[in-house]
């Protein structure tokens, strides 16, 4: 509870600051790329409960002959770079704070298909709300592995606490200053998560 009230607290206090924002970012995705405006997509969440993920589009919706999404290097535009580097394509998700879905800091809420694919130990990251930061966006971001980045969800489910998410709000503030681990070695952004052999889990 003690968390959930320092989510709230904090993003209702900050509205002056990014609901212009919000607003102004809204105007040009609308400009540069188009409708829909929001990205919306199933994630899932607390306990590996379902829910719909809000966040500015980055990418246009460019197909191939049969109908095919291009790669996302070909629809990611230097525009939706900038909003990637910063941070500013995750300021929706304050809506998912703010209906309970998400916490401000918490384990990235990634795709529902790789459910299946974690190890028991990579599911822990499921047993917090999931995050628009966390400990591994602020020790890497895209820059590390999988295997990696689950190790440090799951040492912040061990290791939670309110100083703990002071620190990451703090170490995030950093990262998106300097625009660290934007996206992975060779990819446009990350690439897909296929499960971790039984010898690495």
């Amino acid at each position: 509870m003690l968390k959930r009230t320092f989510d709230v607290f904090l993003v209702v206090l900050a509205v002056p600051f990014w609901l212009p924002v919000v607003a102004v970012v809204a105007a040009f995705v609308r400009l540069k790329l188009g409708t829909p405006v929001f990205f919306r997509q199933k994630r899932p969440g607390l306990n590996g409960e379902i829910f719909e993920m809000v966040k500015f589009r980055t990418m246009t919706d460019e197909r191939d002959a049969q109908g095919q999404l291009l790669p996302d290097a070909v629809r990611l535009t230097p525009f939706g770079k900038f909003l990637r580097s910063t941070s500013l394509d995750e300021l929706p998700e304050l809506w998912n704070v703010l209906r309970g879905d998400m916490s401000l800091i918490g384990p990235r809420p990634l795709l529902v298909q790789y459910l299946e694919r974690y190890s028991p130990r990579q599911a822990r990251r499921h047993e917090v709300r999931p995050g628009i930061t966390g400990l591994a966006q602020v020790k890497g971001r895209n820059a590390l592995s999988w295997e990696e980045k689950f190790e440090w969800d799951v040492h912040y489910v061990e290791t939670r606490s309110l100083a703990l998410d002071l620190k990451i709000l703090w170490m995030t503030v950093a990262a998106v200053v300097f625009r660290e681990g934007i996206s992975a070695a060779g990819e446009a952004t990350m690439g897909e998560f296929r499960g971790t052999k039984p010898s690495e889990s």
